[in-house]
């Protein structure tokens, strides 16, 4: 990005730095945008916790009319169903042997949770840990839509999969993907559609088979409102309800959709042609796809590179002739990617036309396990 663009996030006075300082008029903005689409689509939502692992947004994205939430680990579906949202899909292969065993029984006896599984070994682990529940537990056979990374790769090892789950007495109730491979320039497009072929096609084979396929759940940011279409009845996106600079370089969100902010202090500008602001990787994390330049923006310098992350230092390169701050002043840097940002951190600051309102806590952070 080489224009200038500037978040409406006002970086209230009196900061103690670094801080994520998070505008709910745009995070409101933001909920009621995707809820209002996904609505009119007919579309389920069902948005990622591990964006912001806060129960206050949670809860602003069901009272929005989100039908449960998504995380990614026990430890996230432990909060929420601790807190009382018990409506919760683990969109990953869980693998349910030691310890994660009663964790699963328990949340599974708690709420109403699903699991995601990929692999007919991992089915028999899981229905093991569940032999005996009140009722079957619900999985979502994960899909390869393009990552890579997990999920099978078409509807025959799809099969061999449920009928494993269904040996092991679990309830096959869907099929999920993640099109993450969408992130980068101009991919969406492509990937939002191989998110909807591989949900058809597994989905219909599945059901060949003699599953009732009641879901067929696509997920990211970048894809979801290209792919909730056709077959596909629920979407799971998270960065949507903050933003961060990599959603707005893909065209994911607009400037005005960034809610979270990090407000970093100036520490050092010994260097000549940079400065050194006091938000460094334990702040803003190391996640930097190869087609971002630096490890964030900074929108009031649009000349100044975050050029190398130290635990407790960013060296941010200034451009010749462009502004550099002063030491002590507060800049605001766009975090690259935001999930692991809000991971890193203990609480928001909440603001309102730059004014404090509020101090949430982050529910869940490093809830890892």
């Amino acid at each position: 990005m080489t224009a200038s663009w500037t978040p409406p996030i006002g970086i209230p006075g009196g900061t103690d730095t670094p801080d994520l300082v998070v505008d709910l008029d745009v995070v409101e903005s933001n909920i009621a945008r995707i809820a209002k689409e996904m609505a009119r689509r007919g579309v389920d939502l069902r948005p990622h916790f591990k964006t912001h692992k806060s129960l206050r947004i949670a809860r602003l994205q069901l009272e929005a009319g989100a039908v449960g939430v998504t995380c990614a680990t026990l430890a996230e579906a432990e909060v929420l169903v601790a807190a009382g949202i018990t409506d919760v899909f683990v969109a990953y292969p869980v693998w349910a042997g030691g310890a994660k065993a009663a964790r699963v029984r328990r949340l599974h006896e708690l709420g109403r949770l699903s699991v995601g599984i990929d692999d007919e070994v991992a089915a028999g682990v899981l229905g093991e840990a569940v032999r005996g529940s009140r009722a079957r537990l619900s999985v979502l056979v994960e899909v390869d839509s393009g990552l890579r990374r997990s999920g099978v790769g078409g509807p025959d090892d799809a099969v061999v999969v449920a009928r494993a789950c269904r040996k092991a007495g679990l309830q096959v109730s869907g099929v999920f993907t993640h099109g993450g491979h969408g992130y980068g320039p101009g991919a969406a497009e492509k990937a939002a559609r191989d998110e909807v072929e591989l949900l058809r096609v597994v989905g219909d084979a599945l059901a060949d088979d003699g599953f009732e396929i009641a879901t067929r759940s696509a997920g990211s940011t970048p894809t979801a409102l290209r792919s909730a279409t056709g077959c596909v009845t629920e979407e799971r996106p998270g960065t949507y309800v903050f933003g961060d600079w990599q959603q707005s370089v893909l065209g994911s969100c607009a400037p005005d959709d960034v809610a979270l902010i990090v407000a970093s202090t100036v520490v050092s500008t010994a260097v000549d042609g940079q400065f050194v602001i006091d938000a460094g990787a334990k702040t803003l994390s190391k996640d930097r796809p190869d087609w971002l330049p630096g490890h964030g923006y900074i929108p009031r310098f649009p000349g100044a590179l975050v050029a190398r992350l130290y635990d407790h230092h960013a060296a941010c390169e200034v451009s010749d002739g462009a502004a550099r701050p002063a030491v002590g002043e507060i800049v605001g840097v766009v975090p690259n990617h935001v999930c692991p940002v809000v991971n890193l951190a203990r609480s928001l600051t909440v603001v309102r036309d730059g004014r404090v309102v509020d101090r949430w806590p982050v529910d869940a952070p490093a809830r890892n396990t």
